[in-house]
């Protein structure tokens, strides 16, 4: 199963189209750290992060992992082997906070661009998450919260993202 993302706007899983909002600057194919661009091509998905304290565990086959006050997504360039990883804060290290006060992480899922062998400069953080206002993001994919839950339960482990 592939999630589509053909344009600006919709995200597709199978027959259901959704509303959804990307990078403020658009998609690309040279994707850079903080170029607020959201990156082309296919690529796995990762396991769903949620907030426990604000939500029950969605129905979903994909993997659920609880997040924590100490975790988060390493997007920091001086440090290779954490760069685009999940990690525990340190202060020396720069990263994206998964435990925020808003609710855009309430439920995340990490797209695994620039992943297995992360290169430093190239991109981190890459998710999908949620939104209330469909306002642009820094190179994230977000949507609604219920139309979030209704794709979640059209996921499957090896479902892929394909963006345009």
């Amino acid at each position: 199963m592939t999630i589509f993302v053909k344009n600006k706007h919709t995200l597709q899983v199978e027959e259901f189209k959704f509303k959804c909002c990307i990078g403020i600057k658009g998609s690309t194919n040279n994707k850079k750290e903080g170029d607020k661009k959201t990156p082309k091509g296919t690529f796995e998905i990762e396991n769903l992060y949620f907030r426990k304290d604000r939500m029950e565990k969605p129905i979903t086959l994909l993997k659920c992992i609880q997040i924590k006050k100490d975790m988060g997504w390493c997007d920091d360039n001086r440090f290779p082997r954490k760069y685009n990883k999940l990690i525990k804060i340190e202060k020396k290290i720069k990263c994206e906070k998964l435990k925020r006060k808003d609710s855009k992480y309430n439920l995340i899922i990490p797209i695994k661009y620039n992943f297995k062998k992360p290169i430093p400069g190239l991109g981190s953080c890459i998710f999908i998450h949620l939104t209330k206002d469909y306002k642009p993001t820094a190179g994230c994919i977000a949507m609604k919260e219920k139309d979030f839950l209704i794709m979640l339960k059209l996921l499957r482990k090896k479902t892929k993202i394909k963006i345009f």
